[in-house]
């Protein structure tokens, strides 16, 4: 798959995991970028701006380099160009960064976050939050009327 930077606007489909069908339809500008995907049969369209990604990510996949436009949220990227000859590579990275104006980026896939330890020692300390607040007796204690007539308004 191989998209030209100079052909724009371009649609195409692309693979999606949550989609229905696990295919959305990307609709490429220079200044936009428009998503169309179906998930549990709900239509939906996402507009995104060009300057919303970070940049254009080169990642390593088992068929080749990709080149992807990168996002925030992993499930907005968008593939460019899958290719295994460098040359093509690195002038099509120029290339869409150029275009775009967005930065070159080397990887953009992220490390999942580490496991939470549940048995920790610090788990039974008191939360951060609450050691903000004081704790300690009421500061005027219960007053006791016993013995007195009360006055209450009745018909």
């Amino acid at each position: 798959m191989r998209l030209d930077p100079l052909s724009l606007p371009v649609s195409f489909h692309a693979h999606d995991a949550r989609a229905d069908g696990f295919v959305r339809q990307v609709e490429l500008h220079r200044e936009r970028v428009v998503l169309h995907r179906a998930v549990r049969g709900m239509q939906m369209s996402v507009k995104l701006r060009v300057s919303d990604f970070l940049g254009i990510a080169l990642r390593s996949v088992k068929d080749g380099e990709m080149l992807l436009l990168a996002h925030r949220d992993p499930s907005l990227n968008i593939p460019l160009c899958l290719t295994t000859d460098i040359d093509e590579l690195a002038c099509a990275w120029q290339l869409w960064s150029e275009v775009f104006a967005l930065p070159m980026l080397q990887d953009c896939a992220r490390e999942p976050a580490q496991r939470r330890r549940r048995r920790n020692v610090i788990r039974t300390r008191r939360p951060k939050f609450l050691l903000r607040r004081r704790t300690g007796a009421l500061l005027d204690e219960a007053k006791n009327y016993r013995g007195e007539r009360e006055m209450i308004a009745r018909n």
